[in-house]
């Protein structure tokens, strides 16, 4: 039996409610702290949605493009940015398993509670497309459900037995959904989140260094890494033009030059933003 995946344009109203809500502009702040935003940098939002990251971030940065796959969200947030009058937010109808935008793009990509919609295969893609688009020494930073429905780890029983316990007490309705979301978790229509371990390991095998993980008390978690400031072709022509070096020297091919992926800072080293609460 095939099941249909989500429509999100039957659910702007409550995304735009959700992200109006303390929980979720906490997480957009420890978002932005940890990725720390440049006036000359351009920035890439996975799953834009209604806006929370993209418009928070757009006065910090010279460019942003809000991608997400629903054409409802990208008119909502597109008069949004409008009504700012944010003229640097360019609003993208695509998937982020395939952008349209061309490689080396973009200095920071960020994402906040999209990807675990996604399926762990198509998770795997969208990081490929953040690796692809960022440009050397570019930084990613996801905020994200980060735990596992298989619950092995101590975190992982507490925020399922949390959850259970929430939804169960709220009487019929709530017994009611309870069934519902194991229907849609056998069939394998529920959200597909990942734990801390497996965001490690997708972002080490997309290529991504200097990784991290930051687990936060409740569901949620953020991952941070760079891409390479020097990719393998451009590291092995680099060697061979010093002196002594072996073989030799030719034009770098794999990517363009940019003055900001020479030297880069430890992810959340300066902007200074409300800390997230426990």
């Amino acid at each position: 039996m095939a099941f249909a995946s989500k429509n999100w344009d039957d659910h702007v109203r409550d995304a735009e409610q959700l992200a109006r809500g303390a929980g979720l502009q906490a997480m957009r702040d420890r978002i932005l702290e940890l990725a720390r935003p440049a006036a000359d940098e351009v920035v890439v939002d996975f799953g834009a949605g209604t806006g929370l990251l993209a418009l928070a971030v757009a006065d910090d940065v010279r460019k942003v493009w809000a991608v997400d796959s629903s054409r409802a969200m990208s008119e909502y947030l597109q008069v949004k940015a409008e009504s700012a009058e944010l003229t640097n937010v360019r609003v993208v109808l695509a998937s982020v398993t395939s952008v349209p935008l061309v490689d080396c793009v973009a200095d920071l990509v960020v994402s906040n509670y999209c990807l675990h919609e996604l399926a762990d295969r198509d998770k795997r893609q969208a990081l490929s497309e953040a690796f692809r688009l960022l440009r050397p020494g570019g930084r990613l930073v996801v905020g994200d459900m980060m735990f596992s429905l298989n619950p092995s780890g101590p975190r992982d029983r507490r925020i399922i037995s949390e959850k259970l316990r929430a939804i169960g007490r709220r009487g019929p309705s709530g017994w009611l959904r309870l069934v519902k979301n194991a229907l849609r978790l056998a069939t394998g229509r529920w959200e597909h989140p990942q734990c801390a371990a497996w965001w490690r390991v997708a972002l080490e095998q997309s290529g991504f260094e200097r990784i991290d993980v930051e687990l936060l008390r409740h569901e949620a978690g953020i991952a941070s890494a760079y891409r390479p400031a020097l990719d393998r072709i451009t590291r092995a022509t680099a060697i061979s033009a010093l002196p002594g070096g072996a073989g030799p020297r030719h034009r770098a091919t794999s990517a363009p030059h940019d003055h900001r992926a020479v030297a880069v800072a430890p992810l959340g080293a300066k902007r200074s933003r409300k800390p997230l609460a426990a």
